[in-house]
């Protein structure tokens, strides 16, 4: 009704606009300006946009937090699910480190939730959720001070001691990995709080900075510029300067030369054939610029230094315990290791060897070779084993042991 009675009205101003008499009058009042009886009728009040609920949605393009490195067509599932599981167990893995290095391995289950960087949670989550996970390796107890504090179970305190006797064993082998490392560093010296940082990755023990001193024939502790301790080579070992590439060519020629590819740029008068074309890649795949060389002095954008580049990133995946690992672990020595910020780019141009997976923005890079068809290792480190074992355990509940 109120809509009908909106309009006659404005029906009759429009019939009063058009009688003689009337019409200067209206002209003349300020309040109702008229240049013609046309312009009395207005429309402004008619929809004349389209509603936003009927409006097509465009789609969001993609995020590189989100968006997978790998195409559907071309996922390996087996891969991609160890990186789920890493992200599964990142509680268990943060939350063991940092016990371990607590006094008496316990904690406060109030200064626990105020942790979860260091315990490996979710900010705004409960502890507990997450302890309740794991419970044959957690626990939760009320102290004399009528505080909840949580600690480790008496079986994960055996699982530890064993830990600790497979990295006895295991020492000097990690101390060749260390030796390897500034070995292809850029300025043969490293700071010590980036092994420190990446010492899961190589299996490196938490005391190793402690445990530097028993060898001085290898490592030198000195002060860099910023204050910080930094690990220094002092002497040069020839027996590990080669590089697991070039074992891999002397053993398998034919299976090395198809490992990578780097094609060459020609001009199209040249009318290559497909048989020319691949003979003239074959020349510029091998040999790779070993790892151990002085290759950070090439031209930082030509062949040789981008072969130089992949052999590092090659041989550092090699010396890891499962030949991978995380964008945030290779960007840690980026200066040392002389890499660019196209690491990214230049390890998708390789298939054959490395396979990226997890997001654009948050990516690990696998070792193919070192996998076999069912995404397992071929060739197991005793810590590996211990880890593998760790999970099992971690997803058991009371009573199944």
């Amino acid at each position: 009704m109120a809509w009908r009675r909106f309009l006659f009205c404005i029906s009759n101003l429009t019939n009063a606009a058009q009688i003689p008499s009337l019409s200067p009058l209206l002209r003349s009042n300020p309040f109702f300006p008229v240049s013609s009886p046309s312009a009395l009728f207005s429309t402004s009040f008619l929809v004349t946009k389209t509603p936003k609920k009927f409006k097509k949605k465009r789609k969001k393009p993609d995020s590189p937090r989100t968006k997978p490195v790998q195409h559907p067509s071309t996922r390996n599932h087996h891969f991609e699910s160890l990186v789920e599981r890493d992200s599964y167990f990142r509680f268990l893995t943060r939350s063991k480190q940092f016990l371990s290095q607590q006094p008496e391995h316990v904690l406060r289950l109030d200064d626990a939730g105020k942790l979860y960087r260091e315990l490996g949670f979710p900010r705004g989550r409960k502890v507990a959720r997450y302890l309740q996970r794991h419970p044959l390796l957690f626990q939760t107890y009320r102290h004399t001070d009528n505080k909840m504090w949580l600690g480790f179970t008496d079986f994960m305190e055996d699982l530890l001691n064993e830990e600790r006797s497979i990295m006895g064993s295991v020492e000097i082998d990690r101390v060749d990995k260390v030796t390897k490392l500034l070995m292809m560093s850029k300025d043969k010296r490293i700071p010590l709080s980036k092994i420190h940082h990446c010492r899961l990755l190589f299996g490196i023990p938490d005391d190793f900075r402690d445990r530097v001193v028993k060898y001085p024939e290898r490592f030198r502790v000195a002060v860099g510029s910023d204050g910080k301790r930094v690990l220094e080579l002092v002497n040069w070992d020839k027996s590990l300067a080669v590089s697991q590439l070039e074992r891999q060519f002397m053993v398998d020629e034919d299976k090395a030369k198809r490992a990578f590819k780097f094609p060459v740029k020609y001009a199209k008068d040249l009318e290559l054939d497909e048989g020319d074309t691949r003979t003239l890649n074959l020349l510029n795949t091998l040999p790779l610029v070993s790892p151990y060389s002085d290759g950070h002095k090439l031209d930082l954008w030509s062949l040789e230094a981008e072969k130089y580049r992949v052999g590092v990133v090659y041989e550092f995946l090699s010396l890891t315990l499962e030949k991978r690992a995380s964008i945030h672990h290779i960007v840690e020595f980026k200066d040392e290791f002389s890499l660019t910020k196209h690491t990214y780019d230049m390890l998708k141009k390789q298939p054959r060897t490395f396979y990226l997976a997890g997001t654009e923005m948050n990516w690990v890079v696998f070792l193919k070779d070192a996998y076999d068809e069912k995404g397992n290792l071929t060739d197991k480190d005793p810590q590996v084993l211990f880890n593998e074992k760790l999970c099992q355990y971690a997803e058991m509940k009371k009573g199944e042991l």
